[in-house]
């Protein structure tokens, strides 16, 4: 496969460091085509394509919500179809450089993010799926633990999805809410949220009127095919086999890959 041109991936905050670092330079070597990648979250993602402020190729979320924004006349029909094709659970990632951090180690999760002095950080929910998450995990979390509702009205706690795990390792922060695939991707230490039973759903689509549409095709046949899904593997994804496919509308040079040979 020889392809020309550059494609174009806008992609969910969380996982900059598989596009960036990972998945985008494999697929240059492989095919030809030159990857530039936008992250940010994945609903502002929605929200910049359908108001056509961010044109793209490919649109990658962490959540099939966002794409369901991109469905249907009303929305624009920028996606008629995506699939899903791999699944996160959220955690709760420390700095081993925390003072905290023996206490995240042996403690309940929920008693430690609210003791005097915790620097958490989070998304937000606004304009971030991963932002929800942590809002269903802190109140459900929150009726035995009435503390960590505190924490979801307090704005300093949110920062941009793209820059959470650096200012992580940057030391501003003792502990955040990641994905355990992005944090396995950055050497970040985790534990589970103990009672919570929460994850990103990832999803991959072709974009209405995307420039470079075998590019695009091109980058999907590569993230679903076995060096693709081989990086995602190796980070920790747990993968959805064959990827689930909503909406109708896939091309054939993809539909290949979803019969789950």
């Amino acid at each position: 496969m020889t392809g020309s041109g550059t494609v174009n991936v806008l992609y969910a905050g969380s996982l900059v460091d598989l596009m960036e670092k990972q998945i985008g330079p494999a697929f240059k070597t492989k095919t030809g085509y030159t990857f530039t990648g936008f992250s940010a979250g994945s609903t502002a993602l929605a929200a910049q394509i359908k108001g056509k402020v961010r044109k793209g190729d490919v649109f990658v979320s962490a959540s099939p919500d966002a794409d369901t924004l991109l469905m249907g006349s009303a929305n624009g029909d920028w996606v008629s179809w995506y699939l899903t094709f791999a699944t996160a659970p959220l955690v709760l990632g420390y700095s081993t450089k925390s003072t905290f951090a023996e206490d995240i180690r042996t403690k309940p999760w929920y008693d430690v993010i609210t003791m005097s002095g915790f620097r958490v950080g989070t998304t937000d929910p606004k304009t971030d799926p991963k932002g929800k998450l942590v809002v269903k995990a802190l109140t459900d979390a929150g009726k035995e633990h009435p503390a960590l509702l505190k924490i979801i009205k307090d704005t300093s706690t949110i920062f941009p999805e793209e820059t959470l795990v650096g200012d992580l390792q940057s030391g501003q922060l003792d502990a955040g809410f990641f994905y355990s695939s992005e944090a396995k991707a950055a050497n970040i230490p985790t534990v589970p949220l103990t009672g919570q039973d929460l994850k990103a759903s990832y999803t991959v689509s072709v974009l209405k009127g995307a420039p470079n549409e075998s590019g695009a095709e091109a980058f999907v046949q590569y993230l679903l095919g076995s060096e693709g899904q081989a990086v995602l593997t190796s980070d920790g994804f747990s993968l959805v086999t064959p990827p689930k496919t909503t909406g109708t509308g896939v091309p054939s040079s993809i539909a290949g890959l979803l019969s789950g040979a």
